[in-house]
């Protein structure tokens, strides 16, 4: 780096609200900490956001900006996940990689959109760092947005989703700076994983949001809506604890503290394999006027866009390892299974479809796998069926060094952004991951940002998967789809496996016992 910075001055790019000096970094330009919008507090609280204030001179774009206001994870998932926390109220902010940082050069442009349950994550983890994407000829943004209830509270006297149109703000911005930078704004590929790419699901099927992209990357996320009275409810708790109305103007007077330990509290209830409230993407009539899944798979909307869809083969193991969860739910055996079945809307034939499909394996097991293809497989499927020949799938199927997580939800990240080297990828990984394995899912998401081909066959009627595993990537068809027929029959009556009904009382209580301190995390 001392070379680099001795070799050529500090590179200087004119935004729309000012001048910028970044620096150079491992032969690439960097530039962090640029305000996209203005900070979101104050009178700006809980509303849309703004435009930054235009500054005078050169606004030093050396370090990362305040990220957004959050509660830190729990004591369990901090051994697996880190979350930095960069103190001030300027969260609303973004960084860029750039390989040539100057007008002319349109590069391809990849929009990063943290994970992290919509309530955690920012831009400035460490594995995030988009130095290989700049190395190998793209221009890499990545955005911190607004999280939990300052992001997506839903109140009677706020517009929904300020979390959401903080993102459209930034992408704008994007489309409208990026050229200074050397990007293309006509190749702009949003990507992002978990929440991260819920977000984008919802941000590709927005009218506000057409034309302002060309390629999509849902990696572990797929199109959802939450669900409007599930939101209500995080906020009530929140404003029971609180002692104050479920309006935003009380929101905005209580200390931010104390907001965030609220939030904690009751945000402790929730998981993708429990269930329960949570903080997501509602339908606001506005920026999101429908479903976006049904926008996507049933409308015209991003249909000329293309589309890279992943998931990794064990998913649900980062929701049930930290904390003992997979034990847990092992020894409630039937009656987590009912719970799985309430979770999933499905009754006893989805199990048995399971247990036959998956020989000796536990009830975690199960259970997993089932809210894993319930909630991400299945609608990533049938959004790929409906835009056959722009769509291309892959699954990560390398398992973890450490033990029990195997291939993880996050786990591929430190293989995406080619930053295993780095010690917060070996918290997921352990040490020693091969290489080469980065080297092909890195260059996948390379290909597919430069010209929409991430190297393998098209979605169509054969369902071909790239697999990302041991050994050489290889594509294969329909790896998944025989867990997923299980999904087409009818119903029947929901039941426990030994065929009695659960009782509502045996399904609070399987909760109860899992959602014990340790906590779990969401997307």
């Amino acid at each position: 780096m001392r070379a680099d910075r001795a070799d050529r001055p500090d590179p200087v790019v004119t935004t729309p609200h000012g001048a910028v000096r970044g620096r150079h970094e491992h032969g690439v330009a960097v530039f962090r900490g640029i305000p996209y919008a203005a900070p979101p507090f104050g009178p700006r609280r809980f509303r849309p956001p703004v435009p930054p204030e235009p500054w005078d001179g050169v606004r030093d774009a050396a370090s990362f900006g305040p990220t957004a206001p959050k509660p830190p994870y729990s004591e369990a998932f901090a051994r697996y996940l880190s979350d930095p926390v960069v103190p001030g109220d300027d969260c609303l902010n973004l960084n860029v990689w750039t390989p040539d940082p100057h007008p002319g050069a349109r590069l391809p442009v990849m929009v990063w959109l943290h994970g992290g349950a919509l309530t955690r994550g920012s831009s400035a983890v460490p594995v995030y760092d988009g130095r290989a994407f700049a190395r190998d000829g793209v221009v890499l943004v990545s955005v911190n947005y607004r999280l939990g209830v300052e992001g997506y509270g839903l109140f009677p006297d706020a517009p929904a989703n300020p979390g959401l149109r903080d993102q459209l703000a930034a992408l704008r911005w994007v489309h409208e700076s990026i050229g200074a930078f050397g990007g293309d704004p006509d190749r702009i590929t949003l990507c992002g994983q978990s929440a991260g790419a819920i977000s984008i699901g919802a941000l590709i099927a927005a009218p506000q949001a057409q034309g302002l992209f060309r390629r999509a990357v849902l990696q572990s996320g797929p199109p959802e809506a939450a669900d409007r009275g599930n939101v209500r409810r995080m906020v009530r708790r929140m404003a029971n604890r609180l002692k104050v109305p479920a309006t935003a103007e009380a929101f905005a007077a209580v200390d931010r503290a104390l907001l965030l330990r609220a939030q904690a509290e009751v945000g402790r209830l929730s998981s993708p394999v429990l269930g329960g409230p949570a903080f997501g993407i509602v339908v606001d009539g506005d920026l999101v006027p429908s479903d976006p899944l049904k926008a996507l798979v049933e409308g015209d909307a991003a249909r000329g866009a293309d589309l890279l869809m992943g998931w990794t083969r064990d998913e649900y193991r980062l929701w049930l390892v930290p904390g003992g969860l997979l034990e847990r739910v092992d020894r409630l055996g039937a009656v987590a299974l009912a719970g799985a079945m309430a979770r999933c809307h499905c009754g006893h034939e989805v199990v048995r479809g399971y247990r036959a499909l998956l020989p000796g394996a536990g009830t975690a097991e199960i259970v997993g796998q089932m809210v894993t293809d319930h909630l991400l497989r299945r609608p990533l499927h049938r959004l790929a069926d409906a835009r056959p020949g722009s769509s291309y799938v892959y699954e990560f199927a390398w398992p973890s060094l450490l033990p029990d997580l195997g291939a993880c939800h996050a786990l591929e990240l430190g293989f995406v952004f080619d930053t295993g080297d780095t010690p917060d990828s070996r918290r997921l990984a352990g040490e020693g991951a091969p290489q080469e394995l980065a080297d092909a899912l890195h260059t996948a998401w390379v290909r597919f940002a430069t010209d929409g081909d991430p190297g393998w066959q098209p979605w169509d009627a054969t369902h071909p998967v790239r697999v990302f595993g041991d050994g050489p990537a290889h594509t294969t068809h329909g790896p998944r789809d025989a867990e997923l027929a299980l999904w087409t029959a009818p119903p029947e009556p929901l039941t426990a496996p030994d065929g009695a009904r659960p009782r509502a009382g045996e399904l609070r209580a399987v909760v109860r016992r899992l959602r014990r301190p340790g906590g779990v995390a969401g997307r």
